[in-house]
Protein backbone atom coordinates (compact mmCIF):
# COMPACT_ATOMS: atom_id res chain seq x y z
CA UNK A 1 0.00 0.00 0.00
CA UNK A 2 1.29 3.47 -0.91
CA UNK A 3 2.12 5.64 2.11
CA UNK A 4 1.12 9.31 2.00
CA UNK A 5 3.74 10.19 4.65
CA UNK A 6 6.50 9.38 2.14
CA UNK A 7 5.76 12.77 0.56
CA UNK A 8 7.45 15.69 2.44
CA UNK A 9 4.81 18.22 1.42
CA UNK A 10 2.07 15.98 2.76
CA UNK A 11 3.87 16.05 6.10
CA UNK A 12 3.88 19.86 5.97
CA UNK A 13 0.16 19.84 5.17
CA UNK A 14 -0.47 17.46 8.07
CA UNK A 15 1.41 19.79 10.40
CA UNK A 16 -0.62 22.78 9.23
CA UNK A 17 -3.83 20.78 9.55
CA UNK A 18 -2.89 19.77 13.09
CA UNK A 19 -1.99 23.30 14.23
CA UNK A 20 -5.18 24.73 12.75
CA UNK A 21 -7.17 21.99 14.47
CA UNK A 22 -5.66 22.80 17.89
CA UNK A 23 -6.54 26.47 17.39
CA UNK A 24 -10.14 25.81 16.40
CA UNK A 25 -10.73 23.11 19.02
CA UNK A 26 -9.52 25.44 21.78
CA UNK A 27 -12.06 28.01 20.57
CA UNK A 28 -14.74 25.31 20.31
CA UNK A 29 -13.97 24.37 23.92
CA UNK A 30 -14.01 27.91 25.29
CA UNK A 31 -17.18 29.16 23.59
CA UNK A 32 -19.69 26.63 25.05
CA UNK A 33 -17.79 26.54 28.36
CA UNK A 34 -18.08 30.31 28.77
CA UNK A 35 -21.74 30.36 27.72
CA UNK A 36 -22.66 27.46 30.03
CA UNK A 37 -20.96 29.25 32.93
CA UNK A 38 -22.74 32.52 32.18
CA UNK A 39 -26.15 30.94 31.42
CA UNK A 40 -26.35 27.55 33.17
CA UNK A 41 -30.12 27.28 32.84
CA UNK A 42 -30.47 28.04 29.13
CA UNK A 43 -29.26 25.24 26.76
CA UNK A 44 -30.77 27.11 23.82
CA UNK A 45 -27.77 29.46 23.77
CA UNK A 46 -25.51 26.47 23.14
CA UNK A 47 -27.74 25.47 20.25
CA UNK A 48 -27.60 28.99 18.82
CA UNK A 49 -23.82 28.75 18.97
CA UNK A 50 -24.03 25.91 16.44
CA UNK A 51 -26.36 27.95 14.23
CA UNK A 52 -23.95 30.91 14.25
CA UNK A 53 -21.21 28.65 12.90
CA UNK A 54 -23.47 26.82 10.46
CA UNK A 55 -24.77 29.88 8.62
CA UNK A 56 -21.43 30.97 7.10
CA UNK A 57 -19.91 27.48 6.88
CA UNK A 58 -22.85 26.10 4.91
CA UNK A 59 -23.61 29.17 2.82
CA UNK A 60 -19.97 29.68 1.76
CA UNK A 61 -18.99 26.03 1.29
CA UNK A 62 -20.05 25.86 -2.37
CA UNK A 63 -18.24 29.11 -3.13
CA UNK A 64 -15.19 27.80 -1.27
CA UNK A 65 -15.25 24.60 -3.30
CA UNK A 66 -15.64 26.59 -6.52
CA UNK A 67 -12.64 28.76 -5.64
CA UNK A 68 -10.61 25.68 -4.66
CA UNK A 69 -11.09 24.36 -8.18
CA UNK A 70 -10.17 27.61 -9.95
CA UNK A 71 -7.64 29.41 -7.70
CA UNK A 72 -4.30 28.65 -6.05
CA UNK A 73 -5.30 26.19 -3.33
CA UNK A 74 -2.24 26.89 -1.20
CA UNK A 75 -2.96 30.64 -1.01
CA UNK A 76 -6.66 30.04 -0.37
CA UNK A 77 -5.83 27.77 2.56
CA UNK A 78 -3.39 30.34 3.97
CA UNK A 79 -6.05 33.06 3.87
CA UNK A 80 -8.53 30.79 5.65
CA UNK A 81 -5.99 30.03 8.39
CA UNK A 82 -5.22 33.75 8.72
CA UNK A 83 -8.92 34.39 9.39
CA UNK A 84 -8.82 31.71 12.10
CA UNK A 85 -5.92 33.63 13.66
CA UNK A 86 -8.04 36.79 13.77
CA UNK A 87 -10.93 34.87 15.34
CA UNK A 88 -8.66 33.55 18.10
CA UNK A 89 -7.45 37.08 18.79
CA UNK A 90 -10.97 38.52 18.74
CA UNK A 91 -12.46 35.92 21.07
CA UNK A 92 -9.92 36.87 23.75
CA UNK A 93 -12.17 39.86 24.47
CA UNK A 94 -14.87 37.49 25.79
CA UNK A 95 -12.73 36.90 28.89
CA UNK A 96 -13.11 40.56 29.88
CA UNK A 97 -16.82 41.05 29.13
CA UNK A 98 -20.09 39.99 30.73
CA UNK A 99 -23.73 39.55 29.77
CA UNK A 100 -24.87 40.29 26.24
CA UNK A 101 -21.44 41.69 25.33
CA UNK A 102 -19.78 38.33 26.12
CA UNK A 103 -22.39 36.57 23.97
CA UNK A 104 -21.85 39.06 21.14
CA UNK A 105 -18.04 38.62 21.15
CA UNK A 106 -18.33 34.83 21.17
CA UNK A 107 -21.04 34.69 18.49
CA UNK A 108 -19.24 37.13 16.16
CA UNK A 109 -15.93 35.30 16.55
CA UNK A 110 -17.56 31.92 15.93
CA UNK A 111 -19.38 33.34 12.90
CA UNK A 112 -16.12 34.32 11.24
CA UNK A 113 -14.58 31.03 12.31
CA UNK A 114 -17.39 29.45 10.30
CA UNK A 115 -16.44 31.68 7.35
CA UNK A 116 -12.86 30.41 7.58
CA UNK A 117 -14.09 26.82 7.67
CA UNK A 118 -16.30 27.44 4.64
CA UNK A 119 -13.12 27.99 2.62
CA UNK A 120 -10.65 25.73 4.45
CA UNK A 121 -12.75 22.56 4.50
CA UNK A 122 -13.00 22.08 0.71
CA UNK A 123 -9.52 23.49 0.02
CA UNK A 124 -7.46 21.27 2.33
CA UNK A 125 -8.43 17.88 0.77
CA UNK A 126 -8.15 19.40 -2.72
CA UNK A 127 -4.58 20.53 -2.02
CA UNK A 128 -3.82 17.13 -0.49
CA UNK A 129 -4.92 15.47 -3.75
CA UNK A 130 -2.31 17.51 -5.63
CA UNK A 131 0.41 16.29 -3.27
CA UNK A 132 -0.23 12.54 -2.95
CA UNK A 133 -1.34 10.09 -5.71
CA UNK A 134 -4.74 8.40 -5.81
CA UNK A 135 -3.33 5.03 -4.74
CA UNK A 136 -2.29 6.63 -1.43
CA UNK A 137 -5.85 7.87 -0.80
CA UNK A 138 -6.57 5.46 2.05
CA UNK A 139 -3.24 6.25 3.71
CA UNK A 140 -3.82 10.01 3.37
CA UNK A 141 -7.36 9.72 4.75
CA UNK A 142 -6.10 7.69 7.69
CA UNK A 143 -3.25 10.05 8.53
CA UNK A 144 -5.38 13.20 8.32
CA UNK A 145 -7.88 11.47 10.62
CA UNK A 146 -5.08 10.54 13.06
CA UNK A 147 -3.69 14.08 13.17
CA UNK A 148 -7.11 15.71 13.48
CA UNK A 149 -8.19 13.48 16.34
CA UNK A 150 -4.82 13.64 18.12
CA UNK A 151 -5.07 17.43 18.13
CA UNK A 152 -8.77 17.28 19.07
CA UNK A 153 -7.78 15.13 22.07
CA UNK A 154 -4.96 17.42 23.09
CA UNK A 155 -6.72 20.79 22.63
CA UNK A 156 -9.60 20.45 25.15
CA UNK A 157 -7.31 18.84 27.73
CA UNK A 158 -4.85 21.69 27.28
CA UNK A 159 -7.61 24.30 27.45
CA UNK A 160 -9.13 22.77 30.58
CA UNK A 161 -5.79 22.60 32.41
CA UNK A 162 -4.83 26.15 31.38
CA UNK A 163 -8.17 27.56 32.52
CA UNK A 164 -7.96 25.70 35.83
CA UNK A 165 -4.36 26.49 36.73
CA UNK A 166 -3.25 29.53 34.70
CA UNK A 167 -6.29 31.61 33.82
CA UNK A 168 -8.94 32.20 31.20
CA UNK A 169 -6.65 34.06 28.78
CA UNK A 170 -4.01 31.31 28.62
CA UNK A 171 -5.81 29.07 26.07
CA UNK A 172 -5.99 31.95 23.59
CA UNK A 173 -2.21 32.35 23.63
CA UNK A 174 -1.89 28.71 22.59
CA UNK A 175 -4.57 29.13 19.92
CA UNK A 176 -2.83 32.16 18.38
CA UNK A 177 0.57 30.42 18.35
CA UNK A 178 -0.86 27.30 16.68
CA UNK A 179 -2.72 29.35 14.09
CA UNK A 180 0.50 31.22 13.24
CA UNK A 181 2.32 27.90 12.75
CA UNK A 182 -0.40 26.61 10.42
CA UNK A 183 0.04 29.63 8.15
CA UNK A 184 3.82 29.18 8.10
CA UNK A 185 3.66 25.45 7.30
CA UNK A 186 1.30 25.94 4.36
CA UNK A 187 3.60 28.69 3.07
CA UNK A 188 6.47 26.15 2.87
CA UNK A 189 4.51 24.00 0.42
CA UNK A 190 5.56 24.70 -3.17
CA UNK A 191 2.97 26.38 -5.43
CA UNK A 192 0.85 23.89 -7.37
CA UNK A 193 -0.50 24.16 -10.93
CA UNK A 194 -3.88 25.79 -11.28
CA UNK A 195 -6.68 23.25 -11.79
CA UNK A 196 -7.91 23.04 -15.39
CA UNK A 197 -11.31 24.58 -16.03
CA UNK A 198 -13.78 24.80 -18.87
CA UNK A 199 -13.62 28.47 -19.98
CA UNK A 200 -17.14 28.29 -21.41
CA UNK A 201 -18.80 26.91 -18.27
CA UNK A 202 -21.27 29.42 -16.72
CA UNK A 203 -20.54 30.47 -13.14
CA UNK A 204 -23.82 29.13 -11.76
CA UNK A 205 -23.35 25.78 -13.47
CA UNK A 206 -19.76 25.53 -12.23
CA UNK A 207 -20.86 26.42 -8.69
CA UNK A 208 -23.45 23.64 -8.52
CA UNK A 209 -21.50 21.01 -10.47
CA UNK A 210 -20.38 19.32 -7.25
CA UNK A 211 -23.98 18.82 -6.11
CA UNK A 212 -24.98 17.33 -9.46
CA UNK A 213 -22.01 14.98 -9.45
CA UNK A 214 -22.66 13.76 -5.90
CA UNK A 215 -26.35 13.17 -6.56
CA UNK A 216 -25.46 11.07 -9.61
CA UNK A 217 -23.05 8.90 -7.59
CA UNK A 218 -25.22 7.10 -5.06
CA UNK A 219 -22.22 5.79 -3.10
CA UNK A 220 -21.19 9.40 -2.38
CA UNK A 221 -24.73 10.58 -1.70
CA UNK A 222 -25.68 7.74 0.65
CA UNK A 223 -22.46 7.88 2.66
CA UNK A 224 -22.86 11.64 3.16
CA UNK A 225 -26.52 11.31 4.13
CA UNK A 226 -25.63 8.58 6.63
CA UNK A 227 -23.13 10.88 8.33
CA UNK A 228 -25.48 13.87 8.18
CA UNK A 229 -28.42 12.34 10.00
CA UNK A 230 -26.44 10.10 12.37
CA UNK A 231 -24.45 13.03 13.78
CA UNK A 232 -27.38 15.46 13.48
CA UNK A 233 -29.48 13.38 15.85
CA UNK A 234 -26.88 11.30 17.66
CA UNK A 235 -24.27 13.86 18.65
CA UNK A 236 -24.18 15.04 22.25
CA UNK A 237 -21.00 17.12 22.25
CA UNK A 238 -22.84 20.46 22.29
CA UNK A 239 -24.50 19.55 25.59
CA UNK A 240 -21.30 18.40 27.35
CA UNK A 241 -20.83 21.60 29.41
CA UNK A 242 -24.32 21.20 30.87
CA UNK A 243 -23.90 17.43 31.31
CA UNK A 244 -20.61 18.00 33.13
CA UNK A 245 -22.15 20.59 35.45
CA UNK A 246 -25.69 19.35 36.06
CA UNK A 247 -25.57 15.56 35.52
CA UNK A 248 -21.98 14.50 36.25
CA UNK A 249 -21.07 17.36 38.63
CA UNK A 250 -17.50 17.87 37.41
CA UNK A 251 -15.37 20.94 36.64
CA UNK A 252 -13.33 22.16 33.65
CA UNK A 253 -10.83 19.28 33.81
CA UNK A 254 -13.67 16.75 33.84
CA UNK A 255 -15.24 18.61 30.93
CA UNK A 256 -11.90 18.45 29.14
CA UNK A 257 -11.82 14.67 29.66
CA UNK A 258 -15.36 14.33 28.32
CA UNK A 259 -14.47 16.41 25.25
CA UNK A 260 -11.25 14.48 24.67
CA UNK A 261 -12.68 10.97 25.13
CA UNK A 262 -14.37 10.54 21.72
CA UNK A 263 -11.37 12.11 20.02
CA UNK A 264 -9.00 9.72 21.81
CA UNK A 265 -11.12 6.77 20.72
CA UNK A 266 -11.12 7.98 17.11
CA UNK A 267 -7.35 8.56 17.29
CA UNK A 268 -6.65 5.00 18.47
CA UNK A 269 -8.99 3.67 15.79
CA UNK A 270 -7.22 5.67 13.07
CA UNK A 271 -3.82 4.37 14.22
CA UNK A 272 -5.14 0.81 14.01
CA UNK A 273 -6.44 1.54 10.51
CA UNK A 274 -2.84 2.13 9.40
CA UNK A 275 -2.05 -1.49 10.30
CA UNK A 276 -5.47 -2.97 9.52
CA UNK A 277 -7.07 -0.77 6.83
CA UNK A 278 -10.84 -1.38 6.44
CA UNK A 279 -10.77 -2.32 2.75
CA UNK A 280 -12.76 -5.54 2.42
CA UNK A 281 -16.51 -5.18 3.15
CA UNK A 282 -15.95 -1.47 3.89
CA UNK A 283 -19.63 -0.63 3.37
CA UNK A 284 -20.85 -3.13 5.95
CA UNK A 285 -18.17 -1.94 8.37
CA UNK A 286 -19.34 1.66 7.83
CA UNK A 287 -22.95 0.78 8.63
CA UNK A 288 -21.96 -1.25 11.69
CA UNK A 289 -19.77 1.51 13.06
CA UNK A 290 -22.51 4.14 12.82
CA UNK A 291 -25.01 1.75 14.46
CA UNK A 292 -22.57 1.21 17.33
CA UNK A 293 -22.14 5.00 17.59
CA UNK A 294 -25.87 5.33 18.21
CA UNK A 295 -25.73 2.68 20.95
CA UNK A 296 -22.91 4.57 22.67
CA UNK A 297 -24.98 7.76 22.67
CA UNK A 298 -27.83 5.90 24.38
CA UNK A 299 -25.46 4.63 27.10
CA UNK A 300 -24.05 8.15 27.56
CA UNK A 301 -27.54 9.63 27.87
CA UNK A 302 -28.48 7.23 30.67
CA UNK A 303 -25.16 7.40 32.55
CA UNK A 304 -24.82 9.25 35.86
CA UNK A 305 -21.20 8.19 36.41
CA UNK A 306 -18.27 10.20 35.04
CA UNK A 307 -16.18 7.10 34.28
CA UNK A 308 -18.99 5.34 32.42
CA UNK A 309 -19.74 8.51 30.46
CA UNK A 310 -16.09 8.83 29.46
CA UNK A 311 -16.01 5.16 28.37
CA UNK A 312 -19.21 5.55 26.32
CA UNK A 313 -17.84 8.64 24.59
CA UNK A 314 -14.50 6.87 24.03
CA UNK A 315 -16.13 3.99 22.16
CA UNK A 316 -18.36 6.38 20.24
CA UNK A 317 -15.12 7.95 19.02
CA UNK A 318 -13.64 4.56 18.08
CA UNK A 319 -16.66 3.77 15.94
CA UNK A 320 -16.84 7.26 14.48
CA UNK A 321 -13.15 6.99 13.56
CA UNK A 322 -13.86 3.91 11.45
CA UNK A 323 -16.64 5.69 9.59
CA UNK A 324 -14.52 8.82 9.00
CA UNK A 325 -11.66 6.85 7.41
CA UNK A 326 -14.04 4.96 5.12
CA UNK A 327 -16.04 8.06 4.14
CA UNK A 328 -12.91 10.08 3.38
CA UNK A 329 -11.61 7.24 1.22
CA UNK A 330 -14.92 7.06 -0.67
CA UNK A 331 -14.73 10.81 -1.28
CA UNK A 332 -11.18 10.60 -2.60
CA UNK A 333 -11.73 7.52 -4.78
CA UNK A 334 -14.81 8.87 -6.55
CA UNK A 335 -13.75 12.53 -7.06
CA UNK A 336 -12.22 13.53 -10.43
CA UNK A 337 -9.32 16.00 -10.21
CA UNK A 338 -11.09 18.95 -11.81
CA UNK A 339 -13.98 18.77 -9.34
CA UNK A 340 -12.28 17.85 -6.07
CA UNK A 341 -12.87 21.24 -4.46
CA UNK A 342 -16.55 21.36 -5.35
CA UNK A 343 -17.19 17.76 -4.26
CA UNK A 344 -15.27 18.38 -1.02
CA UNK A 345 -17.46 21.47 -0.57
CA UNK A 346 -20.61 19.36 -0.80
CA UNK A 347 -19.11 17.01 1.76
CA UNK A 348 -18.28 19.94 4.04
CA UNK A 349 -21.92 21.10 3.76
CA UNK A 350 -23.04 17.69 5.01
CA UNK A 351 -20.43 17.69 7.79
CA UNK A 352 -21.29 21.26 8.77
CA UNK A 353 -24.99 20.48 8.75
CA UNK A 354 -24.46 17.41 10.91
CA UNK A 355 -22.15 19.14 13.39
CA UNK A 356 -23.30 22.74 13.68
CA UNK A 357 -26.98 22.16 12.94
CA UNK A 358 -26.72 19.12 15.19
CA UNK A 359 -25.71 21.51 17.96
CA UNK A 360 -28.78 23.63 17.21
CA UNK A 361 -30.97 20.51 17.22
CA UNK A 362 -29.43 19.42 20.52
CA UNK A 363 -30.06 22.83 22.07
CA UNK A 364 -33.67 22.96 20.89
CA UNK A 365 -34.34 19.36 21.94
CA UNK A 366 -32.80 19.93 25.37
CA UNK A 367 -34.83 23.14 25.75
CA UNK A 368 -38.11 21.41 24.89
CA UNK A 369 -37.60 17.81 26.04
CA UNK A 370 -34.95 18.09 28.72
CA UNK A 371 -31.24 17.35 28.66
CA UNK A 372 -31.26 13.55 29.08
CA UNK A 373 -34.33 12.69 26.92
CA UNK A 374 -32.95 14.73 24.01
CA UNK A 375 -29.68 12.76 23.87
CA UNK A 376 -31.42 9.41 24.43
CA UNK A 377 -33.95 9.94 21.63
CA UNK A 378 -31.16 11.16 19.37
CA UNK A 379 -29.37 7.83 19.83
CA UNK A 380 -32.57 5.95 18.98
CA UNK A 381 -32.99 8.08 15.83
CA UNK A 382 -29.42 7.22 14.76
CA UNK A 383 -30.16 3.49 14.96
CA UNK A 384 -33.26 3.95 12.80
CA UNK A 385 -31.30 5.94 10.21
CA UNK A 386 -28.64 3.23 9.87
CA UNK A 387 -31.33 0.58 9.37
CA UNK A 388 -32.92 2.74 6.66
CA UNK A 389 -29.63 3.25 4.77
CA UNK A 390 -28.81 -0.47 5.09
CA UNK A 391 -32.18 -1.39 3.57
CA UNK A 392 -32.32 1.18 0.77
CA UNK A 393 -28.66 2.08 0.15
CA UNK A 394 -27.35 -0.94 -1.73
CA UNK A 395 -24.27 0.95 -2.95
CA UNK A 396 -23.09 1.54 0.62
CA UNK A 397 -23.98 -1.95 1.80
CA UNK A 398 -22.04 -3.65 -1.01
CA UNK A 399 -19.08 -1.23 -1.18
CA UNK A 400 -15.71 -3.00 -1.12
CA UNK A 401 -12.69 -0.67 -1.10
CA UNK A 402 -10.23 -3.39 -2.11
CA UNK A 403 -12.02 -4.19 -5.37
CA UNK A 404 -12.51 -0.47 -6.13
CA UNK A 405 -8.79 0.23 -5.71
CA UNK A 406 -7.97 -2.70 -7.99
CA UNK A 407 -10.43 -1.47 -10.62
CA UNK A 408 -9.02 2.07 -10.61
CA UNK A 409 -5.47 0.71 -10.75
CA UNK A 410 -6.31 -1.31 -13.86
CA UNK A 411 -8.01 1.67 -15.53
CA UNK A 412 -5.00 3.92 -14.92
Amino acid sequence: MAHATDYPEFRLLLGAHGCATICTRILFFWAPYAIAKAYPDEPLYLGLLGLVQAIPALSLALLGGHLADFLDRRNLLRYAYALQWLCALGMTASVFTEGWMKLAVIFVSMFFLGVARGFADPTMPSLEAQIVPRMAALSAATWTTIVWHACAVFAPLLAGVLIQYVGNTAPFVGAIICSSLSIALVSWIAPKPMPQRDPGEPFGQALTAGWRFVMQRRILWNSMVLDLFAVLFGGAIAMLPLYADQILHTGPIGLGLLNASPMLGALICAILCIRFPPRAHAGKILLGSVFGFGLCMIVFALSRNLTLSIVALFFSGVLDGVSVVIRKSILRLYSPEGMRGRIAAVNSVFIGASNELGELESGLAAHWLGLVPSVFLGGIATLCIVVGVALFGKEVRTFDMRSELQRQSHES
